[in-house]
């Protein structure tokens, strides 16, 4: 049985994240490609592993804008501010500048059964429509390799210098990356005053802070020393996590006394830290008008 079925994830409701972990592995393939064809070539069923690897290097370096494509619908959906996606979509131009028409080289590897005959899509389709014979067009778009003296693989009429598609393929893979921190921030700053807003709600304050830690996390803590009465701290504490526990929030307490009552350990000035998890799936359910 498959056990994410059971607590309900599904990477449909992560786009961002997901678009960040296929960035990541896309990036690692590039990386292990540039270094296998710079180290020099072994045969493997009579191949020069380096024409192997630049097949594969290209199939990467493509994965990673349908990892940016993702990510961009996935800002979008969310109402990210703009400048995030602005900031992504300049990286991705970048990307292409540095290496030009790596989509169509990936399309002539992929759909070899359509470009060896001419009958490709895009750059192949449009000299067909001007009249070039299916099989002139074929040939002008073939002939995949790698030439180690100017290291660049071409394919027909493109060129992709592999030296520059690391760095390339870095950069838009950190793009992405810091996309998704942006997302992750705003989220963490909405649970903060979403958390702030259930505890002003049930007039619990004063003592009880709701704060962002080092750790990119939402906490609840108490002020000790603004509470002088041992029954008074435990009072507002109980009253902090009930309401937030209402809303829809978890309460966690740092360390390894989950047993515990978080409420003796948030009067005793632990800190708790505030899972918004339970939340966002109530909201997500709910009915909409």
């Amino acid at each position: 049985m498959d056990e994410t079925a059971v607590d309900g994830w599904s990477p449909a409701d992560h786009p961002y994240g997901i678009a960040v972990s296929e960035a990541q592995w896309a990036l690692g393939d590039v990386e292990l490609c540039v270094r296998r064809i710079h180290a020099g070539g072994e045969v493997v069923s009579g191949f020069d592993s380096r024409q192997i690897d630049a097949r594969h290097l290209c199939l990467a370096l493509a994965q990673l804008l349908t990892a940016e494509t993702l990510e961009q619908e996935a800002l979008a959906d969310l109402g990210m501010d703009p400048e995030v996606r602005q900031a992504l979509g300049q990286a991705r131009k970048r990307f292409e500048l540095a290496l030009p028409n790596i989509a169509l080289i990936r399309n002539g590897l992929v759909h070899f059964e359509s470009w060896s005959r001419g009958r490709g899509h895009g750059p192949q389709r449009q000299r067909v429509n001007a009249g070039d014979e299916p099989r002139d067009v074929a040939r002008a778009f073939w002939g995949f390799g790698y030439d180690a003296t100017t290291d660049t693989v071409s394919m027909g009429p493109y060129q992709v210098n592999v030296t520059t598609a690391g760095q390339a393929a870095a950069e838009l893979a950190s793009s992405i990356y810091m996309a998704a921190r942006a997302v992750d921030a705003k989220r963490t700053a909405d649970d903060r005053e979403a958390a702030s807003q259930v505890l002003t709600n049930a007039e619990v304050w004063g003592p009880i802070q709701v704060s962002v830690g080092f750790d990119g996390r939402v906490w609840l803590s108490l002020d000790c020393a603004t509470v002088a009465e041992e029954s008074e701290r435990h009072m507002v504490a109980r009253r902090a996590i009930s309401a937030l526990a209402g809303a829809g929030f978890g309460i966690t307490p740092l360390g390894h006394f989950q047993a515990d009552d978080p409420a003796l350990q948030l009067a005793a000035g632990q800190a708790l830290r505030i899972e918004p998890r339970a939340a966002r799936q109530a909201l997500a359910t709910e009915p909409q008008d």
